[in-house]
């Protein structure tokens, strides 16, 4: 796995675990940075106090495959409550969930549907009478872009490959961080006691 999405989420935990979602995030961005590994954040969704996240998604590319097998599962967060102060519970839940890009993320030429039409253009001696506009679709999303950038209708045709690929994988980014969230929803609390990870903070 060499590209991955990875997508940090406090589940329905309290504030004290958004707070450890933000943290996890700067440690990922620190120790990715550090190894050489491309990190890009895509998306946040912020908690309810500031400086907390509810869940954040990244985007990472290069050698990954220690940083799922250190990272991937249940986070346990060991520290006081900065927000209660007499509050006794010291250990704070987040997951990390990874998404292999490559496997997860097909563009399949069997489910791709092309057709040619006429550019349309201004009036007179400019009007392309040849059908050299190309009209992709992804049958199983409907997902449909139109490219007529050029006079060829080949170039035409790289062209809207290309743009629907890129249309479509981001379509199925976006599902697997949609079903990942509905996962996460179903449980009130992440899953304690097989924690791939345990973080404990200074006092």
């Amino acid at each position: 796995m060499d590209k991955a999405i990875i997508q940090i989420t406090s589940g329905r935990g309290p504030a004290e675990c958004s707070r450890v979602v933000a943290r996890v995030t700067e440690k990922l961005f620190a120790q990715c940075r550090k190894a050489g590994i491309e990190i890009e954040l895509l998306d946040s969704t912020p908690g309810d106090l500031k400086g907390t996240f509810l869940s954040t998604l990244l985007s990472v590319s290069g050698d990954i495959d220690n940083l799922y097998k250190e990272w991937a599962g249940t986070v346990q967060w060991i520290a006081r409550s900065p927000y209660r102060k007499f509050h006794k519970r010291k250990n704070w839940f987040v997951g990390v969930a990874f998404f292999d890009i490559a496997k997860q993320m097909q563009f399949n030429m069997a489910d791709v549907r092309m057709e040619t039409c006429r550019a349309s253009g201004p009036g007179g001696q400019n009007v392309n009478k040849v059908e050299t506009a190309v009209r992709g679709t992804y049958l199983p999303s409907g997902i449909q872009v139109l490219a007529m950038d050029s006079r060829s209708q080949w170039e035409n045709k790289q062209l809207c490959l290309k743009r629907l690929e890129a249309k479509v994988r981001a379509w199925q980014g976006e599902k697997l961080v949609q079903q990942q969230q509905e996962q996460w929803q179903e449980h009130n609390e992440l899953e304690r006691g097989r924690a791939v990870k345990t973080i404990e903070e200074a006092l």
